[in-house]
């Protein structure tokens, strides 16, 4: 029997924040993709002239993300399709797709997640762990500092016991940097 209610992969800031109502949340990993801070903000997390850095999906066939996923009541999709196009579609670096996602307990579900345009301006895949610490220890946005948006991400991971080596190794190095 298909689910009727509006699925949403969180892999950054929907796990911790996600800003909408839910009516079951469930941890879930997505295949093919990775989570990477592959995408410069410039408006949330860092600005035109002083850009941070921020998560997305990016494709990588061998890999998978893991994550959690939320399901939203059919009378609420409309509403939480709204906030999220435009939360996530603000620079129109996202692609928003409808992905297959395996849930904990089994069940596979299409989901709706916010993918990384590798042809976007902002997109900037493959930068080296320690320059990515340089600009997420400085960028400030208009969400706040970058490195909120790591150390809540990262500790999110933790707690949910979602092991991901280069985050821990980033917010590490973060706090180093920033103090």
């Amino acid at each position: 029997m298909r689910d009727a209610r509006l699925w949403v992969f969180g892999y950054g800031s929907l796990m911790w924040n996600p800003g909408f109502e839910f009516e079951e949340r469930v941890l879930a990993t997505l295949p093919g993709y990775a989570r990477t801070f592959c995408m410069r903000s410039v408006h949330h997390r860092g600005t035109h002239t002083d850009p941070g850095l921020v998560l997305a999906l990016d494709e990588h066939p061998e890999t998978e993300c893991h994550g959690l996923a939320f399901a939203v009541t059919p009378t609420r999709a409309p509403e939480t399709l709204e906030y999220l196009r435009e939360r996530e579609l603000i620079s129109s670096a996202y692609l928003e797709k409808q992905l297959p996602v395996d849930l904990q307990d089994g069940r596979q579900v299409e989901a709706l997640a916010y993918v990384v345009d590798t042809e976007h301006v902002q997109y900037c895949g493959g930068l080296p762990l320690e320059e990515q610490a340089g600009i997420i220890a400085t960028a400030v946005g208009g969400r706040g500092p970058n490195t909120e948006y790591l150390y809540n991400t990262a500790l999110h991971l933790e707690e949910l016991g979602i092991e991901d080596a280069d985050l821990t190794w980033l917010a590490e190095k973060v706090r180093t940097l920033a103090n």
